[in-house]
């Protein structure tokens, strides 16, 4: 009986050291477990956190370029509207009529190249020169008077 009793301690012995292996053994690896599921809980927290920055600065960029392009559309129409606008495209059907009067009609190609050429000298007496410096630097009357006095000397 002794001998079983021995072998019945030395089992027990055997079978609480695995007890205790095992339980390590499977206590570490619920540890590991944990932190790795921790690990990829903080990787999935900083992957959301970047995300949710990235789709702010998206929605911020996008809010600005419709800000943009709503600025950018209101400046075309103004400009579209501007005066010097209608002029010029005006003065585009004025150039069409003309080109239609030439090729059409025989005896206004000359007289409208002579009053042309008449407009174009006036222009130039009335933006280059002394006509120009003197209406900036002198009084709108008394610029008026002489050139109107410098016209008459002229002519």
């Amino acid at each position: 009986m002794n001998d079983f009793v021995v072998g019945l301690i030395v089992g027990l012995a055997v079978a609480v050291v695995l007890s205790v292996a095992l339980l390590s053994k499977s206590s570490a690896q619920k540890k590991a477990a944990k932190e790795e599921v921790e690990k990829y809980r903080r990787m999935l927290q900083d992957r959301m956190e970047l995300e949710s920055e990235g789709l702010n600065k998206l929605k911020e960029e996008n809010a600005e370029l419709k800000k943009q392009n709503e600025n950018l559309r209101i400046s075309l129409n103004t400009m579209s509207q501007k005066p010097g606008r209608k002029e010029m495209q005006r003065l585009d059907v004025y150039q069409t009529a003309s080109e239609r009067l030439s090729m059409n009609s025989p005896g206004f190609a000359p007289v409208w190249q002579a009053a042309l050429k008449e407009s174009e000298e006036e222009f130039k007496k009335t933006f280059l020169g002394l006509t120009p410096y003197l209406r900036k630097h002198i009084s709108t009357k008394a610029s008026d008077a002489v050139l109107i006095s410098n016209d008459d000397s002229s002519n």
